[in-house]
């Protein structure tokens, strides 16, 4: 029988802080896939994520499980990740286009090979590129439903915010991001 995130969370404010730990490692690879999609670049994502671990467990005694531990994670997260981004987005010389190119989501060069990885890897740096240069609030509900599987009304209670308002960000963010794609044509 797995012990529940609940179960965990009543065992570290009992003072056993091992438990968290169990938490640590059942979340921190979901919690790093948010991250490095929010922001794009990897050392971001684990100090973000390092970032996450360290709020949730300064503020668990705040945590009152009125909604699962997994959704106050992801709300941390994407808290750190909007910080960053803020931070990031205050540098008047570049925008967030840019910044995702300087930070390696260059397309790889067509002429580095003809394979099937090489056309995934142009169709990724594509997709990452112009997921980055989306609105964040309409690129966090497709990271969380496309990448983090998770369902509307999970992302509605993680954000706070209404279904429909859900479900309105994930299609117009698609729609957008339809449009940055069109004229993408990775070379074989």
């Amino acid at each position: 029988m797995e012990i529940t995130d609940q179960h965990l969370i009543e065992r570290v404010r009992d003072g056993e802080t091992d438990a968290f730990g169990t938490l640590v490692h059942r979340w921190e690879r979901q919690i790093y896939g948010l991250t490095l999609r929010m922001l794009g670049h990897s050392e971001d994502a684990r100090d973000a994520t390092q970032e996450t671990f360290i709020s949730a467990y300064t503020n668990l005694k705040s945590f009152r499980g009125d909604a699962k531990f997994s959704s106050w994670l992801y709300r941390i997260a994407l808290n750190v990740c909007h910080s960053r981004l803020r931070r990031r987005s205050k540098r008047p010389d570049a925008s967030l286009e840019e910044q995702f190119e300087e930070v390696g989501f260059e397309p790889a060069s067509p002429r580095a090979g003809a394979d099937e990885d090489l056309f995934e890897s142009q169709v990724s740096a594509h997709v990452r590129r112009a997921l980055g240069a989306i609105p964040a609030e309409m690129r966090q509900v497709i990271i969380m439903k496309e990448y983090q599987d998770l369902k509307f009304h999970e992302i509605a209670a993680i954000l706070d915010i209404p279904l429909s308002t859900v479900k309105t960000r994930m299609y117009t963010g698609l729609k957008e991001l339809r449009k940055r794609l069109e004229h993408v044509r990775p070379a074989l």
